[in-house]
């Protein structure tokens, strides 16, 4: 960091964080450690840009790589050869390999210890969406953090789908105020005790996350289930989290008063639009192009709910209930089996194979989403849905390409145009809006043959409903909510707090700058290219200037 003074940089990752209700708690005086750490900072708007609908927010953090640059789209892996699909944790490197300062880390999400031979911390404690198996440096640190201070004890609310219950969402943010509290006892004793003599410590909060997505009706008027009885419990829960995190991030700012501190979130977040759409009914939708007859059933007291709006009782589970709507495939599949399946990658062709030192990644089972229940159809459409946990992702059956090719490359446009047509015919049966916001075309411009296992051909960014109508496959769903919340805020922000620079706004910034300011901070230059640019010299300017 030219002309400013070596200090250890303390990064905090909010991941799930949102401004608009972090403002609002602010503005009561709910948050007082970000209040006051906002106060004394530099800070910036967040924009993730398109890269916040692969789902790999922290894959950018901890690589420093977009997709452009990783090669890498989605979590969701596709095989041509066989229509295999799985998901599949990181293979990249990450950033602080091969830096000087020292590093620790605690619970970094898609964070490698094993390509980062000098870092020390642990991963895959609790995170959400870890990206990576539970590992160590020393190899001894994970089970002598567990026994000081045990499992994640929020491990059943991490992926949490409480709405239908007023008391399952009280015990979800009881339990994820304790992981906040458990987390920060954690990580302070890991910088402060064990591993104190760092110069980057990285340490990742996610209950945010965790608590958005599942509480997030409690907070949002215009959310279709404001007015549900779990709503009021699920606001008051979620807040208890924001103000665990606040307390957490107080406690940091206590204990490490001279570090230069970057705290940020990647992305906004909001209501969910995409479960419904993209688990469930796109799959049905080309399903019914394909064929002309439904896969998916129904159920009248689903298709009857008042205003649209079906619901599951507090005993429900809609995996569960899913399953019953749709029959098990009767044509041979490949799917993988119900447990997770690790390091499982001798079926895939050799061009997907990570090279990256020779470690391959971590591999899930995706056969809960319903999606994959379509998969032994595949080969036999022309254009088929991947399982998404985002936007909606289209694949198209190409010849030359997909080893069941039926779309011939010279009638690829035309494929895509109509593709794009059908989904603008498509309307939300309760507010009669069409269910599109926009449409993406990944391969305009290349040869559609070259998309790579974690592409697809088109990309649906939704407006959000729970049903959709067409003129000739008539009306699909409605199906209940999944998550109330989802990835559908507008920015992430950065606070950098150093007693060398001065407070105040850097405006909008793009979320691949956080990283190259890290580096920038530590006055090192980045060890391999990296995304983005460092936001230091604006930051120094306007010191300057003031």
């Amino acid at each position: 960091m030219s002309g400013m003074a070596r200090s250890k940089v303390l990064v905090l990752g909010l991941d799930g964080y949102e401004n608009t209700l972090g403002d609002a708690m602010m503005a009561a005086g709910e948050l007082p450690a970000l209040a006051a750490l906002r106060v004394s900072a530099a800070h910036a708007l967040l924009d993730h840009g398109p890269a916040q609908r692969t789902g790999l927010a922290w894959e950018h953090v901890a690589s420093g790589l977009s997709p452009e640059d990783a090669g890498r789209w989605s979590a969701v892996g596709f095989d041509p050869a066989t229509y295999r699909v799985w998901q599949e944790g990181t293979v990249l490197t990450p950033f602080p390999h091969g830096l000087k300062a020292r590093t620790v880390v605690f619970d970094t999400p898609y964070f490698d210890l094993k390509r980062a031979d000098q870092v020390q911390g642990l991963v895959g404690w609790g995170a959400h969406d870890p990206g990576i198996a539970p590992s160590s440096r020393p190899a001894a640190l994970f089970g002598e953090m567990v026994d000081r201070f045990g499992t994640y004890p929020a491990k059943e609310h991490i992926y949490g789908l409480p709405w239908p219950c007023p008391d399952r969402c009280r015990r979800m943010a009881t339990g994820l105020v304790e992981a906040v509290q458990r987390r920060a006892d954690a990580s302070l004793w890991l910088l402060q005790q064990r591993c104190p003599d760092w110069e980057l410590g990285v340490v990742v909060v996610s209950e945010l996350h965790s608590a958005i997505e599942g509480l997030w009706h409690g907070v949002d008027p215009g959310h279709p289930l404001r007015d549900h009885r779990s709503a009021s419990p699920a606001g008051e829960g979620l807040r208890q989290v924001y103000q665990a995190v606040d307390q957490l991030v107080g406690r940091f700012l206590a204990a490490f008063p001279e570090a230069v501190v970057v705290a940020f979130s990647t992305g906004g977040m909001g209501p969910n639009h995409s479960d419904v759409l993209s688990m469930a009914l796109l799959s049905e939708l080309l399903h019914r192009e394909a064929f002309g007859t439904p896969l998916m059933g129904e159920r009248p007291d689903w298709s009857g709910a008042p205003d649209g709006l079906p619901m599951l009782a507090p005993e429900d589970n809609w995996h569960a209930a899913m399953r019953s709507l749709i029959p098990t495939p009767t044509a041979p599949s490949p799917l993988l089996g119900h447990r997770i399946v690790r390091r499982l990658r001798s079926w895939l062709p050799s061009r997907f194979q990570p090279s990256s030192q020779g470690r391959q990644p971590e591999i899930l089972t995706l056969e809960w989403m319903p999606a994959t229940r379509y998969q032994p159809f595949w080969s036999s459409m022309r254009a088929f849905a991947l399982p998404s946990f985002y936007d909606g992702r289209i694949r198209i059956n190409l010849v030359g390409r997909e080893s069941h090719g039926l779309v011939q490359p010279q009638d690829y446009g035309a494929v895509c145009d109509e593709l794009v047509a059908l989904l603008q015919e498509c309307r939300d049966p309760r507010s009669g809006d069409g269910i599109v916001q926009a449409v993406e075309l990944p391969a305009q411009g290349r040869d559609p043959r070259s998309l790579g296992p974690t592409e697809s051909d088109l990309v649906i960014i939704w407006r959000g409903a729970l049903a959709l109508s067409h003129p000739r496959h008539g009306t699909l769903g409605p199906l209940p909510y999944r998550r109330t919340g989802g990835h559908t805020g507008t920015h992430g922000m950065l606070l950098l707090r150093s007693q060398q620079l001065a407070p105040g706004d850097l405006g909008l910034r793009s979320t691949f700058d956080v990283v190259p300011t890290i580096l920038a901070l530590l006055g090192e230059a980045p060890p391999r290219p990296l995304s983005g640019r460092s936001l230091l010299p604006d930051a120094v300017a306007a010191t300057s200037a003031r």
